[in-house]
């Protein structure tokens, strides 16, 4: 005889049926997410025996996963790839720790002299960083000062900008409403201002990140010993041409790592944001 408590538990079948649901939509979001990514692998394959693309110039992408597994086995890609993570990361978080307190500062506290210095800023920060290379060169040298200083130098301007724009355009109503109730200054900035500049401060930081990587290559190729973008000149120097690809699908796969990672960070931050969903 059933009773009350066993038509409460599911039947196998129907545990069956709810797991096969399950991975059915998880199936259905992969591919979807990931079906362009495979057509153009399989057409990037295909590409040399219609003609499409020189093989010695553009190896297939099983040329270069096989030269990236002789890589890694030798540790020569590991190696690489710690060395350019660590000047990334080393601009990128003192990037972080410069632009956000004054980019806060500015916004929020100093609002007459953002006014004032805006124009200064943003003119400066429209200097080409390739042409400032030699700039950079001359003062620090060719070490691995002056290549964390470009590094740092293109980072900063999008965190900071975003930052005093999230700041400035929260919505008026909400800081009277906060202001009437006698919330405090430090209150205001971390109950209210913190949390609705946050989707436009990530926006900045994730901007930092492309730059961050796109500059790296740049600077790696003028007077490094190491790092991705010295074995990338030097694969293409020598005509290497697998190699060379090995190091620029690694430089994309680090940045969209780091893009990911950084968005994670921002949805545990910006849990409130919900998604627009059409």
């Amino acid at each position: 005889m059933s009773t009350v408590a066993d038509a409460c538990v599911p039947t196998r079948r129907e545990w069956i049926g709810n797991g096969c649901s399950t991975l059915g939509k998880f199936g259905r979001k992969f591919v979807h997410a990931t079906g362009a990514i495979f057509v153009f692998l399989l057409l990037w394959q295909l590409a040399p025996y219609i003609g499409l693309i020189n093989p010695i110039i553009i190896p297939v992408p099983t040329t270069i996963l096989q030269k990236m597994i002789q890589l890694i086995l030798s540790g020569e890609l590991e190696t690489n790839i710690a060395v350019s993570l660590g000047r990334v990361l080393v601009g990128f978080f003192i990037a972080l720790a410069v632009a956000l307190p004054l980019g806060f500062l500015l916004g929020g506290w100093f609002k007459s002299f953002e006014t004032a210095v805006n124009p200064l800023l943003q003119v400066v920060s429209q200097a080409n960083p390739f042409t400032l290379f030699p700039v950079f060169i001359t003062l620090l040298g060719i070490g691995e000062l002056s290549k964390i200083s470009i590094i740092f130098w293109v980072c900063q301007w999008p965190v900071l900008f975003n930052t005093v724009t999230g700041i400035m355009n929260v919505d008026p109503a909400i800081v009277k409403m906060a202001r009437s109730v006698g919330i405090g200054k430090w209150q205001m900035f971390k109950k209210v201002l913190l949390p609705a500049a946050m989707p436009s401060v990530f926006t900045g930081i994730r901007m930092s990140a492309v730059f961050a990587f796109f500059m790296l290559i740049g600077a790696e190729m003028i007077g490094a010993s190491s790092g991705l973008g010295y074995m990338i000149l030097q694969a293409q120097a020598t005509f290497q041409m697998p190699k060379m690809w090995v190091g620029i699908v690694t430089v994309a796969f680090l940045g969209i790592l780091f893009n990911w990672i950084l968005l994670q960070v921002e949805k545990k931050f910006s849990g409130w944001k919900e998604e627009l969903v059409i």
